[in-house]
């Protein structure tokens, strides 16, 4: 079976280290911090709407987006890892998962370049035959176009894409893939109100649903 995952609040939570780049950002233009629970709620479409939720958020003008989008990813570059935690059980749920002859794949809206230095640096990218950033196409989620391509790249067979949030659940429904769906993450939305083929709020449990 080809097994694609989300990463930010389905593998890892990021949170804190964006919630600390996009606080760099705001510092420099003369505000103060916005705390975590603020931040959650701006994350999932990617860097740049989250820098945009925050703009609005703090009342800065919209003409600045793109730099303030370039400060903010600068300052994540330099810590993507500091302060990011992988969910409990992950590691070794994808050890078996590989072990039993899925394909794994990755799909965020993470930028490249940062989703590798986390995956590497907690020991997660051996597990993967694809890894798919929120640049490594013209689109993002909730786009079918980034799950399909990822798909696309593992082979044939049946699919099943892994993640945490509305997001997710759309993208999944769009590329026509059954979803999975990590209930701890950063989903705003009752678990009800996304579609989903099943449910599973440890990872311990993933292993169980998929055979």
């Amino acid at each position: 079976m080809r097994i694609v995952f989300d990463l930010d609040g389905t593998l890892v939570d990021s949170v804190p280290d964006l919630s600390s780049a996009v606080n760099v950002m705001l510092a420099g233009e003369g505000l103060g911090p916005l705390d975590s629970a603020t931040v959650t709620g701006f994350v999932g479409n990617g860097l740049p709407k989250l820098v945009e939720r925050a703009m609005a958020h703090v009342g800065l003008h919209p003409n600045d987006h793109a730099r303030l989008t370039q400060v903010t990813l600068d300052a994540y570059k330099a810590e993507p890892t500091a302060r990011t935690r992988v969910y409990p059980g992950v590691e070794e749920a994808l050890a078996r998962l590989k072990a039993g002859g899925h394909r794994l794949g990755l799909c965020t809206n993470k930028p490249y370049d940062p989703t590798v230095e986390v995956l590497d640096h907690f020991g997660l990218g051996q597990y993967f035959n694809v890894v798919i950033g929120g640049d490594s196409l013209p689109v993002k989620k909730p786009d079918p176009e980034p799950l399909l391509h990822t798909l696309v790249a593992l082979g044939d067979g049946p699919a099943l894409y892994v993640g945490d949030s509305e997001v997710d659940a759309e993208t999944a429904l769009r590329a026509g893939v059954d979803f999975v769906l990590f209930t701890e993450g950063y989903r705003k939305s009752p678990i009800e109100a996304l579609p989903h083929k099943h449910t599973f709020s440890h990872f311990r449990e993933l292993r169980g649903l998929i055979g």
